[in-house]
């Protein structure tokens, strides 16, 4: 019997030390399906490598040698004695293993629940699967479905709609004080990951121009590149105040890199329009006075994790609704696979029927030569549809008893009835 055995390690089983072992080496992908592609004791293989896991997803008939063979697999990839890692491994079977895969592609099983990278990543090496030929008839179903249920999750609960790292917190708050970003400018003061982070979700949001200030101008300009913005020395912060709606701090400076001061004057050139400053510097980088300033929004860190840590709850609520999807889902992909116990004896059904049909046709020639062609067609329609009236019931049967325990029953009586199992002609 055929086995689905999913074998891998996550951020949670595994130390960061031992997955980048598994993840250092690009080819190690392209190495992992082609011995799944090799080894007779695997039928179809899929091999996952991101920074936070490393899955194989395969199925076998033979469990205690795939599963040796994987683990060594991973021990060569590694280059790791299996000894070191064999503790970090969880091993699912059957409907634990689908189970698991699609709460991988739902992103229920990811650091950060609801993050849209993985499915991605997954569709990515399923498609390497798909070209190697390591994916067939059960893997290509359940991969497929797994896309199905991360699309229900995504569209069916809101687990993917709160913020919940600083950056996109940052750019989410911006959204509800501006409501359309298309169109307005923004100012990045310091070249910091979070703060280059939240400028990539801004520029995704529509944001119609960036100018990028630095202590070190060369940095700047380094960083305005990424973006296609100006660069501007610190010097000039106090004009850019003027001109711009967003403006992101992310320095090291021991003091206030904007003062209330600047803002005042810059508020009275703008003519009253709202200046949105995301403050994510420790020591903050933007003197909080600010805030009383008319139209002037101001955010710090500890602003943002509040709303990340309001939004983490309700991600954490969301996912209990997302569980339930995953299960109904992981339900109705069991009937599947149970069905296909009963395809052999349909096939073979189908084929006993088409062959009488056939063998009827051949016999009764003598007595259709005399009418046309087009009637000739008419005859063999008639026949193949009387053929499929009578075995569609039996059809029935077979798929709606596929997951009952008796079902070798049903199988034994229908290859018993219609003689299924002789190797002789029964057309006759």
């Amino acid at each position: 019997m055929t086995k689905i055995i999913n074998i891998g390690m996550n951020h949670e089983t595994a130390p960061v030390e031992v997955r980048e072992c598994l993840a250092a080496e690009p080819e190690n992908v392209k190495k992992a399906i082609s011995f799944m592609r090799d080894n007779d004791a695997i039928k179809e293989g899929f091999f996952l490598s991101t920074c936070n896991r490393v899955e194989t997803l395969f199925t076998t008939e033979c469990v205690e040698e795939a599963n040796e063979g994987i683990i060594n697999l991973l021990s060569e990839l590694g280059g790791i004695p299996k000894e070191n890692f064999l503790s970090n491994l969880y091993i699912f079977e059957e409907m634990d293993a689908v189970n698991h895969i699609f709460n991988v592609a739902s992103s229920l099983d990811s650091m950060i629940v609801g993050e849209p990278q993985i499915l991605g990543q997954i569709k990515d090496a399923y498609a390497l699967a798909s070209k190697e030929r390591t994916a067939g008839v059960i893997l290509n179903r359940l991969m497929h479905r797994a896309f199905h249920v991360a699309k229900r999750v995504r569209t069916e609960t809101g687990i993917s709609g709160a913020a919940v790292s600083i950056s996109y917190a940052a750019v989410e708050l911006a959204k509800k004080i501006f409501y359309n970003l298309d169109g307005k400018k923004v100012l990045l003061i310091g070249a910091g990951e979070m703060a280059e982070l939240a400028a990539r979700h801004l520029m995704r949001q529509g944001v119609s121009s960036m100018a990028v200030a630095n202590r070190t101008f060369e940095r700047a300009v380094q960083v305005a590149e990424l973006f296609h913005a100006t660069p501007v020395s610190f010097d000039e912060i106090g004009t850019q105040l003027t001109e711009v709606d967003i403006v992101i701090a992310s320095t090291a400076s021991p003091g206030y890199v904007v003062t209330h001061d600047q803002v005042r004057t810059s508020i009275k050139k703008r003519r009253n329009r709202a200046l949105f400053f995301i403050d994510i510097a420790v020591p903050r980088d933007i003197e909080p006075e600010i805030n009383d300033l008319n139209n002037v929004y101001l955010y710090d860190i500890d602003d943002l994790k509040g709303v990340i840590e309001l939004n983490m709850a309700q991600r954490k609520e969301e996912a209990v609704r997302a569980q339930s999807i995953v299960m109904e889902e992981v339900v109705k992909f069991e009937s599947w696979l149970k069905t296909l116990s009963v395809v052999p004896t349909i096939v073979s059904l189908r084929d006993k029927a088409e062959s009488i049909v056939q063998a009827e046709l051949k016999r009764s020639a003598s007595a259709l030569a005399e009418i046309t062609s087009e009637q000739k067609e008419v005859v063999k329609i008639l026949a193949r549809s009387i053929v499929e009236k009578i075995i569609n019931d039996p059809i029935l049967v077979l798929k709606r008893n596929a997951d009952r325990p008796n079902l070798d029953t049903y199988l034994d009586m229908t290859k018993k009835l219609f003689s299924l199992d002789n190797s002789g002609d029964n057309t006759t």
